[in-house]
């Protein structure tokens, strides 16, 4: 029998491993168009952290090349015991994708304000009286995942999925994105032409409190153009320092929000302009591109979440099977983790910050 040691050596090992493939994956994204390729993946695979999707992207991809799987993108992915409690089992001699899961612990206080007084609860201990009581990632393991296409056994349902014409917008999105626009204390204006708003496709004015976008243009790229300014209004705050310092960022943020919202509405973002990654990449002093690549790619997929959830639209699925639970299901749609032990949302800001690999 191997030695606690022993296990967690071969679990560091297989963690160095994915750290290997996730830079690979990453330090591949140098033009335009491989990261709008990412972003447009990333949109159907949602529900996973930034880094989970990619290394599942790369994973597959390299399945296919070899000829274990018949398409080159994966569909929908689900850990082996969640494949069998849908009626569907694993194939024989299909390797799964292995991602990030992380390592909780359970934190106790009480007194929540203040961030120094959290203490680790040990395996069995129960908490004091009075005393709150938070989990928080403590760090990370390997976990494995299989594609749909890997499984056979049950049909599984086919939802319901958006389709649009070209040019057009999906339904409800223009009012959804404007009223979160509102909600966030900005006026939504329509402008006949860009020699409005400075030959710009669409403008927020942080001091006068309004989003413009103009009229001459086909529905969805009036909507994508909202889905990037409202990107804007939620991420970008003036007077934060640091996203003053970086106004390539700001925008390929901007642009990345309103790319996965498209996406997930089934529209055609073939014509999404991003800017070159490896060029904004490398300006920005004390990070490696590979760094900011992954820390813009989350902060993306976690504020296009946000928006999504927010809307009462048809959108695509998020790579999770049909039918699979959740523990705290959207009451529009189940937004499901395939793999039940990830968790990538924010955490209660009262909690203690604890350091550790990113997911």
């Amino acid at each position: 029998m191997a030695s606690n040691e022993d296990a967690r050596a071969a679990r560091e090992a297989k963690l160095d491993e994915l750290h290997e493939k996730l830079t690979g994956a990453v330090e591949s994204l140098v033009s335009g168009d491989d990261w709008r390729q990412a972003l447009a993946f990333a949109a159907r695979f949602r529900s996973r952290s930034f880094n989970n999707t990619m290394l599942i992207w790369v994973q597959h991809e390299a399945a296919f090349e070899a000829g274990r799987v018949p398409e080159p993108f994966p569909t929908l992915v689900a850990g082996y015991r969640q494949w069998q409690g849908l009626g569907r089992q694993v194939m024989k001699g299909q390797p799964g994708y292995m991602i990030f899961a992380p390592v909780t612990g359970r934190f106790a206080t009480a007194t929540p304000a203040d961030a120094g007084s959290w203490r680790r609860l040990g395996p069995r201990e129960k908490p004091k009286a009075g005393e709150v009581v938070r989990s928080r990632m403590v760090g990370a393991r390997p976990a494995y995942v299989w594609d749909a296409s890997q499984t056979d056994g049950e049909p599984l349902p086919v939802p319901p999925a958006p389709t649009l014409l070209e040019g057009e917008a999906p339904a409800g999105l223009w009012e959804g994105l404007a009223g979160q626009i509102r909600g966030a204390g900005f006026e939504v204006l329509r402008v006949p032409h860009e020699g409005m708003i400075s030959g710009a496709n669409g403008m927020t004015d942080y001091e006068a409190r309004t989003v413009a976008v103009r009229e001459n243009m086909d529905p969805a790229a009036q909507v994508k153009t909202l889905a990037h300014e409202l990107a804007h209004v939620v991420m970008h705050d003036p007077d934060d320092e640091e996203a003053r310092q970086h106004r390539g960022i700001r925008e390929v943020e901007a642009e990345s929000v309103a790319l996965m919202i498209g996406a997930a509405h089934g529209m055609d973002t073939a014509g999404y302009t991003i800017p070159y990654v490896s060029t904004w990449a490398a300006r920005v002093d004390g990070q490696e591109p590979v760094q900011v690549v992954q820390s813009t790619g989350e902060r993306v997929r976690k504020t296009a979440l946000a928006i999504l959830d927010q809307l009462d639209t048809l959108q695509v699925g998020d790579g999770t099977p049909p039918g699979l639970e959740r523990d705290a299901p959207s009451p529009r749609t189940s937004r499901t983790a395939a793999n039940s032990v990830e968790t990538d949302r924010p955490r209660a800001a009262s909690a203690p910050a604890l350091a550790g690999r990113r997911l």
